[in-house]
């Protein structure tokens, strides 16, 4: 694995969403019930902590099995960061996202929510890397984000390319991803990665998609979610769940024999809800159960679509995960913060 000395860390809040947010401590009951089956995933006095503080924006945060630690994206850094689930952090892999020198062409501008009258108010490039998953041979694949493509780290530390175009049109901001069992790496792709984004002369392709790569091929399979953001398979891997970023929406497809999908609809949207916050990451747990970013902290839903309840979060939510030998501690990434809290369901492995 290839690893820097030294790096800068940028010290800003960033989100994908304006609107202000502080690393504030943890509500003394996190856990808002809004149906009595949350009951059996989190229980009611459950009580969330701080793993670690003071990061630049975090995303893509990915448990690893082999060493029982995790793995997140600090976007404005351009690193990957090894956390422990005591909270030691150390470097991983440096610039993760965007590898070239002319940093300042790459990566949208993003603001710490502040005013800009004051003096804290702090504006940063986003071209870090974004998601992250590790796929079943124990392969570190990136979404570069600002380097607009899909990597992967080989088991002799060899960083290579997947996919970085579609039909020959480059991609703008690969965004997140998901590995089916049987190899196919989904992946979704926006305009974040751009200076500028759609203005930007370099623009790729012209939409924002969820696209497949197998067998050395990329292809579209989703093309009716404008703000394609965040994926993740049901238990049996027979549904691919994804969802509308800014537009708070998460729909549901089903998974054909040959990897395509098919039959999508709308599960679950959550557009009314003005406040600050988006449909951004999300993961399924062993039940069935979508836990899913949203406005206030990480909203529970139920394979059928009902809003079962919500974990409170004090900074705006990037990305969840499940960790922990048992899988049933839900690691929170939130732009400065990644936050845990034990659960009773334990998430797909």
């Amino acid at each position: 694995m290839a690893r820097a000395k030294a790096t800068f860390l940028f010290a800003a809040a960033m989100a994908l969403q304006l609107g202000a947010a502080r690393a504030d401590e943890p509500a003394a009951q996190p856990v808002q019930k809004m149906d009595a089956a949350l009951d059996a995933l989190i229980s009611p006095d459950a009580k969330m902590s701080v793993v670690k503080s003071g990061f630049g924006f975090t995303e893509g945060i990915t448990w690893v099995e082999d060493g029982g630690y995790l793995l997140i994206s600090d976007m404005p850094a351009n690193v990957i960061f090894k956390l422990t689930p005591a909270g030691e952090q150390t470097l991983y892999l440096d610039h993760s996202g965007y590898t070239g020198t002319d940093v300042w062409r790459h990566g949208f501008m993003q603001t710490n929510g502040r005013d800009r009258a004051d003096p804290k108010f702090e504006e940063f490039p986003m071209f870090g890397s974004n998601g992250l998953t590790m796929d079943k041979q124990g392969r570190l694949i990136i979404c570069t984000w600002a380097g607009r493509g899909i990597d992967r780290i080989e088991k002799d530390g060899r960083r290579v390319t997947l996919s970085d175009n579609l039909n020959g049109a480059k991609f703008n901001g690969t965004n997140d991803v998901v590995v089916k069992k049987d190899g196919a790496i989904y992946f979704t792709d926006g305009f974040g990665g751009l200076r500028g984004a759609q203005n930007n002369p370099d623009l790729g392709i012209k939409f924002n998609g969820v696209f497949m790569w197998k067998d050395g091929r990329t292809t579209q399979v989703i093309s009716d979610i404008v703000n394609t953001n965040g994926l993740s398979f049901s238990p049996d891997e027979k549904i691919l769940y994804a969802n509308g970023g800014r537009d708070k929406y998460v729909r549901a497809y089903d998974v054909s024999a040959d990897d395509t999908l098919k039959n999508g609809r709308m599960l679950f949207d959550m557009s009314d809800d003005k406040r600050v916050g988006i449909t951004d990451g999300m993961k399924v747990d062993t039940a069935g159960n979508i836990w899913e970013s949203g406005p206030t902290g990480v909203w529970v839903i139920s394979p059928e679509g009902k809003h079962i309840g919500t974990v409170l979060v004090p900074e705006l939510v990037a990305n969840v995960e499940f960790g922990d030998a048992d899988h049933k501690t839900l690691y929170i990434a939130a732009r400065s913060t990644v936050y845990k809290i034990r659960l009773n369901v334990a998430g797909i492995p």
